[in-house]
């Protein structure tokens, strides 16, 4: 069918390159790009023998539009899907207009000295990916991605109009270190340590970090405290669904994470400010990354479970209606498949079907756009066919 660049070489990429040479009917080559080469070469060598898809590997540096658009010409993706680090997607997306490929990113841009997520950066760019005739693919992983095709199929299938989005996000994995982080350390300290904020009657309210906490049952879990962040994907789906009075996210913690948290950041490890040592220029963040486990290294050693989904409360032909949408996925399970923790799997798989779905022509719009302005409904099928099958509930427990 064609061929996919896929710049980036970690825990997500990892699962987002097994499951394109799963699906070698479509990904019938991929090119692995990353600032080291010899990660995309032992994964090259793993996967070969095993897969139709041709692949190749490169070294780039994202940061570098030029090295970009001589590695996209040389190669000619059809789409180049972005599973490198937040603060490259705008590198990136200027190398794909100044090539005319496709786009595809998992989380937005935030610029490297503010942890601030919001999608004025991309969104700047949709005349330009317009005129160029290329479709740029924004949030293509979990949350944000599967979260807002969740939301367009509610939308489409159950509701009217949907009044309240409760997203919850619950890692129940176990994975016996002290403190750890399931992906990024950088990225998920600046997310968990920044201030809260949900939107209702369309403005953001801001909340202290962790200020919000509730209690829920999770099917396949148990109860886990979990507490209102800030999300990027509240942005796009207060603008792009019908109705929207309320929108919150809310993730799992266990109190081992937030006490050694609370730690680091009362003596300034989880600064982004760079101090000088030994005459040198460090920032905290992300020596302190340098320090804890790779979440690449998770997977062997975590158990139990994920649960992720949306609870909507809406209308339906006058009537009140809730509905909740979820899947629950399974880090052993994951280990076995691919090499990794479910928190890798559930973003790596929607990122191989977000490509899919632009590379087949199935979604096919020249602009910017959020997941949930295509149609939902092949997104949802290659969901169950590709890994996380979704479950519904048309009486759940709502959030107070």
């Amino acid at each position: 069918m064609g061929k996919c660049m896929i710049i980036g070489c970690g825990g997500v990429a990892s699962v987002a390159i097994h499951k394109c040479c799963q699906n070698s009917e479509v990904f019938e080559g991929i090119m692995i790009a990353s600032r080291t080469k010899s990660k995309c070469d032992a994964l090259k060598e793993k996967l070969q023998p095993v897969t139709k898809t041709v692949i190749e590997t490169a070294q780039v540096n994202a940061d570098n539009v030029d090295e970009l658009i001589e590695l996209i010409n040389s190669y000619k993706p059809d789409v180049v899907l972005n599973l490198a680090l937040p603060y490259q997607d705008l590198t990136i997306m200027d190398a794909c207009l100044a090539t005319k490929t496709h786009y595809v990113d998992t989380a937005n841009y935030e610029p490297l000295d503010t942890a601030k997520f919001e999608y004025k950066w991309q969104w700047a760019y949709r005349e330009k990916f317009e005129k160029a005739g290329i479709t740029a693919l924004l949030g293509s992983g979990f949350d944000p991605g599967v979260t807002g095709v969740f939301s367009a199929y509610a939308m489409k299938h159950q509701f009217d109009e949907i009044n309240y989005i409760d997203i919850l996000d619950c890692n129940g994995g176990d994975h016996g270190y002290p403190f750890a982080t399931n992906f990024n350390p950088e990225i998920n300290i600046r997310e968990v340590s920044a201030k809260g904020s949900y939107i209702e009657n369309g403005k953001w309210v801001e909340t202290e970090p962790m200020e919000i906490k509730r209690v829920y049952n999770f099917k396949g879990v148990g109860e886990k405290d979990m507490y209102l962040l800030h999300h990027e994907e509240l942005e796009s789906l207060a603008l792009n669904i019908k109705g929207i009075k309320r929108i919150r996210f809310f993730m799992t913690f266990g109190q081992s994470y937030l006490t050694h948290l609370k730690c680091l950041e009362n003596v300034g490890m989880t600064s982004i400010e760079p101090i000088m040592y030994e005459g040198r220029e460090i920032v905290p963040l992300q020596f302190l990354k340098a320090v804890l486990p790779d979440p690449a290294t998770l997977g062997a050693r975590t158990v139990g479970k994920t649960n992720i989904g949306c609870i909507f409360r809406g209308k339906k032909d006058g009537k009140d209606k809730n509905y909740y949408l979820y899947n629950i996925c399974d880090h052993q399970e994951c280990y076995k498949e691919v090499g990794s923790q479910a928190v890798s799997y559930t973003t790596g798989v929607p990122a191989m079907i977000g490509a899919m779905m632009i590379m087949t022509g199935t979604w096919n719009k020249a602009g910017v756009y959020n997941i949930e302005e295509f149609d939902p409904d092949p997104f949802m099928d290659a969901l169950n066919k590709w890994g996380l099958p979704w479950e519904e509930d048309f009486n759940p427990v709502l959030v107070d």
